[in-house]
Parts: structure tokens; sequence; C-alpha cells
């Protein structure tokens, strides 16, 4: 089998073969990159047996880690059982049932409602068709344009990707005409004369300007999520989401939480939306939802949106090959139960996710880190060559990119977004272990600081 071959061959050919998402392709030609082979609670290790510690959860997902014989079982037992069907032609399967049901306990009490997916991505896709369909339904035809905010990250296909606010995405394709962007709420590189609650009003504002502008006769909805992840672990001021709940109900416009990274427990609570306490119209799941055992996502719908939806008898013309399938909702049955079972998003935020913070926010002593933020268990690190300033450490972010390659170096799995350092860790770490990512950090750290001449004293 390929997966017995040596390291050396392993890369050889993943790297003639595999064509590998968000890659300069031309450089991983040359280069090749690290393959993974096995991985155990919060371990990965890889085909040259370098073992890390996984300060990401895999790709925001493995928030259980990668020790869940549970999860295992479950989809065992479901392949042996029924390992297919199709919810098409007025049918479905016993797991989807039961996980659809699952999900709607543990939701905020109005979303009652799951069309599921498998992905963030085509989650969101389907919000667009939903939200059009919504309002078609009440009459309402021309509301169509939807916003996003600049940096925003909603997935990658052509919908998702139009929905989201990625700049460089947005180059290399034609993104949909009734997707438009607004200004995201990153205080720290966007805000330098208002103080953070000021600021979060004006960038909530922002939303009402872009709403007006349009007209609001032609919005439908405005996307985001609680917290941006992608776009760097953005984490609103306290007075943006109460501000841009307000002027989404005051003009008629839809509100959609994305929670593929904040949903399952990620922000402290069990879903974005109630650690800042709003309320969506529609909200997408995906990622923890399995523990990244599976793939599935999909959308939680508002009674709102459903009355609506229910109130013509006409066809919604949507939906995937794998929408339910038996096997990824097992795995979201298995998880679900153990995040219940365990009571792990109490302890996340009870325990866990505040010596978590303490031990983040300690690191915004550094001399090359110029605002340390967290929130649950999320956390961003600013690099910076001067604090008062905020100038950045080097151009196009390479000073991030150094400081990620050297946390790798030292064993943790970290991720550079433009000049931040960002880290997503599993619920299953000890405090020792977020010792040990923090201390493997700083490391990590002070390599990149004696890179760029920064006095460590």
């Amino acid at each position: 089998m390929i997966r017995d071959l040596s390291s050396a061959a392993l890369k050889e050919i993943d790297r003639k073969t595999l064509l590998h998402p968000f890659t300069d392709y031309q450089q991983y030609a040359k280069t090749g990159g690290r393959v993974v082979t096995r991985a155990e609670h919060i371990y990965i290790t890889d085909s040259d047996n370098k073992q890390l510690l996984d300060g990401m959860s895999g790709l925001w997902c493995c928030s259980l880690g990668y020790s869940q014989p549970s999860i295992n079982l479950a989809i065992k037992e479901q392949l042996e059982r029924l390992p297919y069907y199709n919810s098409f032609f007025n049918c479905s399967n016993d797991a989807a049932v039961s996980m659809a049901n699952a999900l709607v306990e543990i939701l905020p009490a109005h979303l009652n409602h799951i069309f599921f997916t498998n992905s963030g991505s085509e989650a969101n896709d389907t919000n667009i068709r939903l939200v059009h369909r919504y309002f078609d339904a009440l009459g309402k035809p021309g509301k169509k344009n939807i916003i996003g905010r600049h940096n925003g990250y909603h997935g990658s296909t052509i919908a998702a990707a139009s929905l989201g606010g990625m700049g460089y995405m947005h180059e290399q394709f034609i993104g949909l005409t009734y997707t438009h962007h607004i200004q995201q709420p990153y205080w720290y590189e966007e805000c330098r004369d208002l103080d953070a609650e000021a600021f979060g009003l004006v960038a909530a504002n922002a939303l009402a300007a872009k709403i007006d502008e349009l007209g609001a006769d032609t919005v439908a909805a405005f996307i985001a999520e609680p917290i941006q992840g992608a776009g760097g672990v953005i984490v609103p001021p306290a007075s943006y989401w109460p501000a841009v709940a307000k002027i989404c109900r005051d003009r008629d416009v839809l509100l959609i939480s994305d929670e593929v990274i904040c949903g399952f427990g990620r922000t402290g609570q069990w879903f974005g939306c109630q650690t800042y306490d709003f309320e969506p119209d529609l909200l997408t799941f995906a990622k923890g939802v399995t523990n990244g055992y599976q793939p599935l996502g999909g959308v939680a719908v508002s009674d709102k949106v459903m009355d609506v939806l229910q109130s013509q008898s006409v066809e919604f013309a949507h939906g995937f090959t794998y929408s339910g399938h038996p096997v990824a909702c097992a795995a979201g049955l298995a998880t679900l139960e153990i995040y219940k079972q365990t009571d792990i998003v109490g302890y996340v935020a009870q325990d866990l996710a505040l010596y978590f913070n303490t031990r983040w926010r300690q690191l915004a002593d550094h001399p090359i880190v110029g605002e340390a933020r967290t929130q649950g268990m999320l956390g961003a690190l600013e690099l910076v060559r001067d604090k008062s300033s905020r100038a950045r450490l080097a151009p196009e972010s390479k000073a991030s990119i150094y400081c990620r390659d050297r946390a790798i170096h030292h064993g943790l799995m970290v991720r550079a977004v433009k000049d931040s350092m960002i880290s997503a860790p599993p619920y299953v770490c000890s405090k020792a272990e977020i010792d040990l990512l923090i201390d493997r950090l700083v490391k990590a750290l002070d390599d990149t600081a004696r890179h760029y001449g920064i006095n460590e004293s």
C-alpha cells in the first residue's frame, strides 16, 4: 500500500499527484510538504515521525481531539447497517432524522429545522437559496442583495466565496453580482482614534449605510461569523453585535450567523450567537459537528423563515446527493453525545477557556506582540516591530510565516493569517498541555524577534 512507503516516497507522490487547497502549485511542485500519517489525543505525527501539538484542532474541527473511540464505533455500526440512502423523493434515513432532532435540542429555541449539506460552503450556498425563496414567497422578489464583510470567510465555492470578503479569492473568479461587503470590526488593524466600543458601533453602522445605499427593499440578508476565524480571529467589540441585530430587524433584513468555526463550544457557549446574545434567522454549521471525523454541514432554519417557506405549495429546488448521509449523521450523533455527557462546553466556558485566555493574554508582554486577543478557545497575536505605532515586522506578512514555521520546528501546529498568529486548540487539552502550547509558541516568537533584530529584553 502507498501508506507503507518511505517518507520520501510518500512526499514525492504527494508533490506530483495531489492538488492541495489554497496552495501555490508552482512552489509546491518544487518543495512539497508534510504528510501526516497518524494522530492521537491532541498530537499529529508526520511521515518523518515528527510529532506536533495540534494548536488548530485540525482545521478548526477536531475539538475533541483524535482519540474518540465512540465516534469510530458509531461510524462502523452505521456502515454495517445502512451505509447510504438519500433524502430525496419523500425519503429519509433514521440517522439523519435523529441527528436533526439532536441538533434542535441544543440550538437556540427558535431554530427548529435542519437542512443537511456536506460542508460549510454548501451550507452557505443553501442559505442564498433559502433567503431568496423566503422573500419570493413573501411577494418581495426584489430583495436579492446579500451583504457580507471584508475579510470574512464563508467557504470556497463560487457562491460561498462571493459571500466572503477575501479579496485575493475574488481576483480568481467572477463573483455573484448581488453580493456586497462592508467594514469588518477589526479594531486593532483599522482604528487608531476610537476606543473599541465606539469603533464597534462605527463598524455596525457601516451595515446600515450599505443597506440604505442599496435600498432596504433590495437587501435580503447580512451574513457574518460571530468571530472571524480564517480572517485572523477577529473578536468584535461588545457593542458590535447588538447594533447589527437591531439594524437587521429594523430594515427587514435576515441575519445569517456562520457558525462553522464558532459553533459547538468554540466561543465558550454552544454557539457564537449565544456568546454575543443575538438571534439569527439562519445558522450555518459544519466542522465541529462531527469532530472532523466525517464531512457534515448544514443550515439551522428559524421558525420565522420556515413558516413562510411552508406557506406555499412550491418545491424547494435544491439539494445534494449526500444531504443527511447516514454515516456522517451517525458520527454527528456520537459527537453530540460526547459533548452532552461530558458537559465539555460548560467545562470549556467555566475552566479551560479561562486558563487558556489567561496564558494567551500574557503573550502581550512579548516585545513583538502588539495585541493578544482571545474568546473561548480561540486566540490571535498581532506581530509588530513597534507596539505604539503598530508597525509590522516585515512586508507581505513574511514575519508571521516565519513565526509559524518556527512554531512547527518547535513542535506546535499554529496558523499564520496576514500579520497574526492564530490558534484554536482542542477542548480536551489539559492545562499542562496549554502551558506546553504557550511555551512552544514563545520559542517561535523569540526566534522571530531575533530574526528581525528585535531586542527580547
